[in-house]
């Protein structure tokens, strides 16, 4: 293990493990039907709280309908998320450093505010049986807007909050996950990341 001080890294999904299919799919939805993009991905990030999508208490016909009723976006339950699925591309250089953090002793895992769309996911990319843990939010009704949801989970893992290592691509999560005593790196891109973490994993 390189770094005694680390003993987990955990992952954000959707652009960090890969790409950002939601905001890219509410983004083409925008564009294909003349919406304002901003407002669309804005209302789609706080519509899949409202609705209770995220933390699995509704369901995607109720964000979808919530999103219908917000914005004017129109069309049909599975067209609109097919839309966001397929742009959810697992970036292979990630899981390769996944991998690799595994092979040198590190405990692995998964922490995204996600709904059943990452089991359909694992189905095409098969990248859940990499990982020694995943934390979705749609089935633990917690998402990373609760700072208490840091709390719970160095609880499970069983190991010191400051030895927990967190990427993700949204700087409020990364705030609250410093304020709860994890280690963390704001994901900006590829070139940026590995810099962050060799640094971290070298100290």
């Amino acid at each position: 293990m390189l770094n005694k001080n680390i003993h987990a890294v955990l992952f954000d999904f959707g652009g960090v493990i890969a790409d950002e299919g939601f905001r890219d799919g509410l983004i083409q939805l925008a564009v294909e039907q003349g919406l304002d993009t901003e407002i669309i991905v804005h209302e789609g990030m706080q519509a899949v709280y409202d609705s209770g999508f995220v933390l699995g208490t509704g369901t995607g016909h109720d964000f979808w309908q919530l999103m219908r009723e917000n914005t004017g976006l129109s069309g049909e339950y599975d067209i609109l998320t097919k839309y966001c699925m397929d742009r959810f591309v697992v970036r292979d250089w990630m899981m390769d450093c996944v991998s690799q953090l595994h092979n040198e002793g590190y405990i692995v895992g998964i922490l995204s505010d996600q709904t059943h769309w990452l089991d359909e996911l694992d189905q095409i990319y098969h990248f859940m049986d990499r990982f020694d843990h995943i934390y979705n939010s749609y089935y633990m009704g917690k998402g990373k807007q609760d700072p208490s949801l840091f709390d719970d989970i160095a609880e499970r893992l069983q190991i010191s909050p400051s030895s927990i290592l967190f990427v993700d691509d949204n700087e409020g999560h990364i705030q609250r996950a410093r304020s709860r005593g994890w280690q963390a790196i704001l994901y900006v891109d590829r070139d940026d990341f590995n810099q962050q973490l060799a640094t971290i994993l070298n100290e």
